[in-house]
């Protein structure tokens, strides 16, 4: 199988920056260490972390709707000592080689093991949890062999929200694998995040008409679109995924060799009709691959696609530029801590980067 991220379309660094470790420093939960499957020490001042993962086999779960049989398989970042309920952000990859060998035509592979895609945001996993969020990071590997459907994407994305739902009431599969989370997940305060394909998919679940299909219990409050494909259909239809209930964030990247900028439009739809703010930033020589450490070489089928060669932002810069609005963005919709707006705004220059930002208000009267 050819890699189908260009089909439709519209690193793994150490978080850095002067700005950043500003932005970072402040927050921190009790305690400094943990005890599970990886352990951070975490920078003077944040809280340590803890690397976990579950795993219910490739192909555990097949979606009522299409019958797209997917993988539950995700890793999860968490604060090493765990105290009252976290909010929670789970991460969507896009399009990529569902194997990591690139003949591979079949789900499960036939030929090489599963592609790591869900592991290439585990800097941004990483920096959240140091903030004191449950970060879950997906695979979707299995719908990338074999589905273009985002809503296979979205319901596979409420499947975990299931998981983790009974998590937050003690029990369930998942407890297991993540006891010390048992109880201590907060479904009212959670956020998602998208990448590209992964991006329509986030948009797709918390939009107005498919919101009612989120798992009972379970209250969206921030999502992020990173480097999305936007394209309607039918042509003009943007109702699945038009969100004007819960605040949105889009991040795109000039050099996007593969999707380019047309996430923007996801606050052209909204203009006039929401009731949460949305906000937008474009990295002006960002690429689309390096938000995702697997994507990026030297991975064994990372790709530069960057559209200006010569003077693209590195991958390190890149993904400290995203981290800073990321957390800016969650913090305050899902903490209420507005420190970090002034990076939503504008008011305030992303680490390293030249961004334009824009930002759409709640409409008068809405």
């Amino acid at each position: 199988m050819k890699r189908r991220i260009r089909v439709h379309a519209r690193a793994r660094g150490s978080v850095g920056g002067a700005l950043l470790a500003a932005l970072l420093l402040g927050a921190s939960l009790m305690g400094t260490s943990g005890v599970a499957a990886a352990a951070g020490a975490g920078p003077a001042g944040r809280t340590a972390t803890v690397t976990e993962s579950y795993d219910l086999g490739d192909t555990a779960f097949a979606d009522p709707v299409s019958g797209t049989v997917s993988e539950i398989r995700a890793v999860v970042h968490r604060p090493g000592r765990v105290s009252g309920r976290l909010p929670l952000v789970v991460l969507s990859h896009g399009s990529w080689y569902a194997c990591t060998d690139p003949d591979a035509t079949a789900w499960p592979c036939e030929r090489g093991r599963p592609y790591p895609s869900y592991r290439g945001y585990d800097y941004l996993g990483q920096a959240l949890a140091e903030r004191g969020f449950v970060v879950v990071s997906l695979s979707a590997d299995g719908i990338n062999m074999t589905s273009f459907d985002y809503g296979d994407r979205a319901r596979l994305i409420n499947e975990h929200l299931r998981l983790w739902q009974q998590l937050s009431s003690g029990g369930g599969v998942l407890a297991r694998s993540l006891p010390a989370l048992r109880g201590h997940v907060d479904m009212r305060r959670v956020g998602t995040v998208g990448h590209s394909r992964g991006g329509k998919g986030v948009m797709w679940q918390a939009s107005d008409k498919h919101q009612d299909e989120v798992p009972g219990g379970v209250r969206l409050g921030a999502v992020l679109a990173l480097a999305p494909v936007k394209f309607d259909g039918p042509e003009g239809d943007n109702s699945d995924t038009l969100v004007t209930r819960t605040p949105v964030a889009v991040v795109t990247s000039g050099c996007d060799g593969a999707v380019g900028e047309a996430g923007q439009e996801y606050l052209d739809d909204v203009e006039g009709r929401t009731t949460e703010p949305a906000y937008s930033v474009s990295l002006r020589d960002g690429n689309h691959n390096f938000y995702n450490t697997q994507w990026t070489p030297p991975a064994a089928l990372g790709e530069d696609d960057s559209t200006c060669p010569g003077r693209g932002l590195g991958p390190a810069t890149q993904q400290n530029a995203l981290t800073a609005y990321a957390t800016a963005f969650f913090d305050q919709h899902l903490k209420g801590d507005a420190t970090g707006e002034a990076l939503l705004t504008g008011e305030r220059a992303l680490p390293g980067v030249a961004a334009t930002t824009r930002v759409v208000r709640p409409a008068a009267g809405r």
